[in-house]
């Protein structure tokens, strides 16, 4: 068999692996040079702790350990299973926390609630002020601006692979065949458009005007090295209220009697925070959902989040080194993993997972190939 992917995003990519493994021909066509867009522009985060119950979180499971499989393999993923702390700095906080442990996928999640010396002795960075913290043991990281590269260079070593960089997919001609903006036609057994936050143009054209996915835009930063290792990656209680898991009474209340501050409410903001390879930290985010996105990125969110790690971690943040803002593509029925659709004859679109994309990867290319019988 062979299979046409157009995109070399983290997507695409694994729509690749999961290609080459089941031992077909690949040849995988990108319009930039390089993959550009979100699955460098995250947090590299195989997020499994506030994913919701049922099919979202048995892909996120099922995707952490194809992720820790492949990193077995591809060494310069730098696939590490550091887990996530979540301190809680009041009852009602802790209430959410608690919560959370009595849901009955807890275990599933490796969840535990620890007290402040308990978490301080799983990551001793955290030195500031908070009574406990949610942990979750199945969370984990990887390096998002060299994964793809890494995944790119294990596939080159097989003779059935080809990547055709700075080609822009523009027709599909016929069936399971696309034309480049070089002329150039390719044609498979399959061809899988896994084309990011693109959904205008071509995407538009063969999906039509009521595609169920929208954009999202975001703001992120990466400091200097910390000095000291972050030995978990660290969110904090507004990540309560943007994932699923959290939903409870208790979040109602705590929505209720402590609302987030005006700049957090305004950008619709959490504290996501991850160690990088050479020490830096990322740190995120903002979500912007109305159009037309902003050109520029704004300080205020930047502020709020440097001020609330730097009440966990207890001294100062290193130099800020890059600020950045991404745009994802989120399907737009938030209980959908992603948005897979034949929108022509051996033609499929799959888009949309939203900020699931980097946990979800393997296990969404995975369920495709399955699906398309590779």
């Amino acid at each position: 068999m062979r299979v046409i992917v157009v995109g070399a995003g983290v997507v695409g990519t694994l729509h690749a692996w999961h290609a080459v493994e089941r031992g077909h021909e690949v040849v995988q066509i990108e319009r930039e040079a390089e993959a550009r867009g979100a699955s460098l522009r995250n947090f590299g985060q195989i997020w499994v702790s506030g994913r919701a119950g049922g099919e979202e979180l048995e892909t996120a499971l099922r995707a952490r350990e194809l992720w820790e499989e492949i990193g077995a393999r591809v060494p310069r993923l730098d696939f590490r299973a550091c887990g996530s702390l979540t301190p809680v700095r009041n009852p009602r906080e802790r209430a959410v926390a608690e919560a959370a442990l009595a849901r009955e996928d807890a275990g599933d999640r490796g969840y535990k609630l620890l007290t402040a010396d308990e978490a301080r002795a799983v990551n001793p960075a955290l030195r500031g002020t908070f009574e406990a913290a949610l942990y979750c043991e199945r969370d984990a990281a990887v390096e998002p601006r060299t994964a793809q590269l890494a995944l790119r260079e294990a596939l080159l070593r097989s003779p059935n692979y080809t990547f055709l960089p700075g080609r822009e997919v523009r027709e599909v001609v016929g069936e399971n065949a696309v034309r480049d903006d070089h002329g150039d036609v390719h044609t498979g057994n399959a061809v899988v458009l896994c084309t990011g936050a693109w959904l205008g143009g071509l995407v538009r054209e063969l999906a039509g005007p009521d595609l169920p996915v929208r954009r999202v835009r975001l703001q992120m930063m990466q400091t200097d090295p910390l000095g000291e290792p972050l030995t978990t990656s660290v969110a904090d209680a507004d990540s309560f209220r943007y994932y699923p898991a959290y939903r409870s009474p208790a979040l109602d209340e705590l929505d209720a009697s402590q609302p987030q501050t005006p700049t957090a409410a305004e950008h619709r903001m959490q504290l996501l925070m991850v160690q990088r390879a050479d020490g830096g930290l990322t740190i995120g985010d903002t979500h912007e959902y109305e159009h037309p996105f902003a050109f520029d990125t704004l300080e205020d969110p930047y502020d709020h989040l440097a001020e609330v790690v730097e009440s966990f971690l207890g001294r100062p943040l290193p130099r800020i080194r890059r600020r950045w803002a991404g745009v994802y593509a989120q399907c737009t029925d938030p209980t959908r993993v992603v948005h897979r659709q034949q929108v022509r004859d051996g033609v499929w679109l799959v888009t949309g997972p939203g900020g699931r994309g980097m946990t979800c990867s393997p296990a969404i290319a995975e369920t495709t190939a399955d699906e398309l019988g590779w």
